[in-house]
């Protein structure tokens, strides 16, 4: 694992009450790195926190997901918040259309993920058809495309292609055969990352367990990424990206399943 940065002050999040220790900025520019990226060359792990909503612990009203992403020792690197349509939360659930905004410790929006609704998509049989594939596009900055995550067909597990800006497959990632989900499964979902001949594990995206009450009553979820140090930092983007689809897809639960 990587060697992180030393800690730095205690900062305040941009639009937030909430303190909280931010990863320092990299001293040496890396050349052909998208700005604001610069973070991510410096690691080969992330973590990925989501929020707790109480508005929607205690109304069942689905709000916007936020999330913290931070490195291994805790200090945040990015804060991304979704932005969707308030009548696809509410009727349309995980299915909905989001993009994700991905800001700096300035409030800078240095990366953005979007997937468009898709009426009845994300069965795994169907998903060689376009319109039933689930698809995110990743931007880095802002309108500038660096690569895709797209669900493949499958017979049963998650399959999911991390493609380049030219859809080029460069990584496969494979989840299990089985997902447990809610406060009655206490160990971690693996999603293995694999290269683009599925023959080599280089890395994982991994739902982590996040404690009894917290799966029980929030659908608040944390995840773990880990990818090689010398990835292509836009690589590393996508990856991140893929943790939301898969989040959306998989453990963004009903409001059922925690207000029963």
């Amino acid at each position: 694992m990587a060697v992180q940065p030393g800690a730095m002050p205690m900062t305040t999040q941009p639009g937030s009450a909430q303190q909280v220790q931010w990863m320092p900025a990299p001293q040496d520019v890396v050349a052909e790195c998208p700005p604001g990226l610069e973070y991510l060359t410096l690691i080969d792990q992330i973590l990925v926190h989501q929020q707790v909503e109480l508005f929607e612990v205690f109304t069942s009203w689905e709000t916007c997901n936020k999330y913290q992403v931070k490195n291994s020792l805790g200090q945040q690197i990015f804060h991304a918040a979704e932005e969707s349509e308030t009548c696809q939360r509410q009727c349309c659930g995980n299915t909905r259309g989001f993009t994700m905004h991905l800001t700096d410790n300035n409030g800078q929006e240095v990366m953005r993920v979007t997937r468009e609704f898709k009426f009845c998509a994300g069965c795994c049989w169907c998903a060689n058809v376009d319109c039933c594939a689930m698809e995110i596009t990743v931007e880095a900055p802002v309108g500038q495309v660096v690569g895709y995550v797209r669900q493949a067909q499958t017979g049963w597990y998650p399959n999911y292609l991390i493609l380049d800006a030219s859809r080029n497959c460069v990584l496969r990632v494979k989840g299990p055969c089985c997902i447990c989900q809610g406060a009655c499964c206490t160990c971690d979902q693996e999603f293995k990352v694999m290269d683009k001949d599925s023959i080599n594990e280089v890395g994982r995206i991994s739902k982590q367990w996040s404690g009894f009450v917290k799966e029980m009553y929030t659908k608040a979820d944390n995840f773990g990424v880990s990818f090689p140090m010398d990835l292509d930092v836009r690589m590393k983007a996508v990856m991140l990206g893929a943790v939301f689809l898969i989040d959306f897809m998989y453990f963004e639960e009903d409001d059922n399943n925690h207000n029963s």
